[in-house]
């Protein structure tokens, strides 16, 4: 499994989604359930699922799939680790 699907798996257990709910485009406060206590619940989710640490600057600018691909590059797994 790439590390983008494990990453929307994440997503759509951490926002309690469908399994088959598209969430590239998916942004912070888009849907109802993507609201500040399931925002640390997902941070939370990726953590433990990429075994990174993400700080609080990290946390905030966390504000859409995009940028969560944008932040596991940034740590070294997806398309910067190749």
């Amino acid at each position: 499994m790439s590390h983008l699907d494990r990453l929307r798996a994440v997503f759509r257990r951490a926002l309690n989604l469908p399994s088959d709910a598209c969430v590239d485009g998916l942004e912070y406060r888009a849907i109802p359930q993507w609201d500040s206590l399931a925002h640390m619940a997902l941070i939370a989710a990726m953590e433990d699922e990429f075994s990174v640490m993400i700080d609080t600057d990290e946390m905030i600018d966390t504000s859409s799939f995009a940028k969560a691909v944008e932040l596991l590059e940034k740590h070294g797994i997806g398309a910067a680790a190749v």
